[in-house]
């Protein structure tokens, strides 16, 4: 369900019964002549939609302003938007306490920009782990007091992560492409790989008479591009959120 439209019975149910929220993550970003600025935030989105017609899940309205950084194009003309890591963290930290006060304890902000580099990290997903790990530590000393991981009432916390408990999974981030993508689609930017699932997810944003206009090396594959390549890429996918978003 969008959380935008949901009433509060409805948020009640989903906090009781433990569905996931999911938070697409992503930025707007030049990505050649021929594809749409909000090409990784849509690859989040449309995916969600797909897997929201087979599970219970909450999807937060998007959040496009990551940090996309120059480093493919200079903003002027090209649509990139750049808002730095240091401002994403506090703002992500309000969101996620926010989401925690409510009464969410599986919450997943989901990112494709720059994720080749997720184990490492990169700036937008970066800023919004610390700020989900800041959230859940500020959230259990209001609840729960100072000193409350040394009381004895958590003498069983580290038999309880045999059993799947974890306060810090209450916040996740995960990439959109897993690892176990990696040599079985393409992973690119703006080329084959990215504009195929466009093509498959949302075909308006892609305009293959702009290919020739394109002069990026990392384009040059984009004209090879196909929705059959791209349903394929959305397939995987939906078996990596199958796996990470559960109940």
């Amino acid at each position: 369900m969008r959380y935008e439209l949901m009433l509060p019975h409805q948020i009640r149910k989903a906090i009781a019964e433990n569905w996931p929220v999911a938070l697409p993550l992503g930025v707007l970003e030049y990505h050649g002549e021929h594809m749409a600025v909000g090409m990784d935030t849509l690859a989040v989105i449309k995916t969600l939609e797909l897997f929201e017609k087979e599970r219970d899940v909450v999807i937060l309205p998007p959040f496009y302003y990551g940090a996309a950084s120059y480093a493919v194009a200079p903003p002027e003309g090209s649509g990139s938007v750049q808002v730095g890591g240091n401002a994403l963290a506090p703002f992500a930290e309000e969101l996620f306490y926010s989401l925690l006060r409510i009464g969410f304890r599986n919450i997943h902000a989901i990112i494709h920009h720059q994720t080749e580099n997720f184990a490492a990290g990169m700036p937008t997903d970066l800023a919004f782990k610390t700020a989900g790990r800041q959230a859940i530590f500020r959230f259990l000393e209001k609840q729960r007091g100072e000193g409350w991981w040394g009381s004895e009432a958590m003498a069983d916390y580290y038999s309880g992560h045999a059993a799947g408990e974890n306060f810090f999974n209450w916040v996740q981030v995960h990439p959109l492409m897993p690892a176990a993508m990696n040599g079985k689609y393409p992973f690119d930017h703006a080329g084959i790989g990215e504009t195929s699932l466009m093509l498959a997810l949302c075909p308006e944003a892609v305009d293959a008479a702009h290919f020739a206009d394109n002069t990026g090396w990392y384009t040059a594959s984009a004209k090879d591009a196909s929705a059959e390549l791209g349903e394929e890429g959305v397939a995987m996918i939906m078996d990596h959120l199958r796996a990470i978003l559960r109940g």
